[in-house]
């Protein structure tokens, strides 16, 4: 058993449960994805599995040394790489095996890490929610910070101080998502909830750990 799954999201909709409940989900194409290479104790002093997803790549699109380390496993066209720590489970997986969304069943819990949407500058309010000043009376006081410091002490601006600054474009991780439907055929995950990113892009899902 593969401890995740690399794919792309598709996008959101919603599914109607048995007793009409409306359920807002995230479609992901989820793989197939190949084995590209097995880490073991012995040779890099740590377990893993690196699993690269399977989809059409122009051959200029890799370098020399990324195209040998596919060729050698095996598997063609795998741009999107990302390794899987592995803790009792995975062990039977070796280099050129498939790994399939087939792997996850309704009901079972994912975290799903995303690259989330990049928002360039944004100021305190968008940013960090600020509340900002009064706005009227002449408060020239409406987006505006407020106080980042005192001047006697500590005399400097503190590290890690909510101010205004590039926002989004981060990795983020949403955990405990409830897997609702499983498409084997066109390779479609429908998690429950929102994941992070534009539609496109690529995702991680793993089994929870939490």
């Amino acid at each position: 058993m593969s401890p995740g799954i690399l794919g792309k999201k598709i996008g959101m909709t919603q599914i109607f449960r048995p007793d009409g409940q409306a359920v807002p989900v995230t479609l992901l194409k989820a793989g197939p994805c190949m084995v590209t290479q097995r880490k073991t104790p012995t040779t890099d002093g740590y377990d893993a599995v690196q699993l690269g997803l399977v989809e059409f790549v122009k051959p200029q699109r890799l370098n020399k040394p990324a195209a040998g380390h596919l060729k050698k496993a095996g598997v063609e066209g795998a741009k999107f790489m990302r390794e899987f720590r592995l803790e009792g489970n995975g062990g039977e997986l070796k280099a050129g095996d498939q790994v399939l969304v087939d792997q996850f069943k309704p009901k079972d819990k994912v975290d799903v890490i995303g690259i989330s949407k990049g928002r360039g500058f944004a100021g305190l309010v968008k940013r960090h929610h600020f509340r900002g000043g009064a706005g009227s009376h002449g408060s020239m006081f409406h987006r505006a910070p407020g106080s980042i410091g005192a001047s006697s002490f500590p005399s400097r601006v503190l590290p890690g101080m909510r101010m205004a600054g590039h926002m989004g474009n981060a990795q983020v991780t949403v955990r405990n998502l409830e897997v609702v439907e499983v498409d084997t055929e066109d390779n479609v995950l429908a998690v429950k909830g929102a994941v992070p990113g534009p539609n496109g892009s690529y995702v991680v899902v793993r089994r929870a750990k939490r």
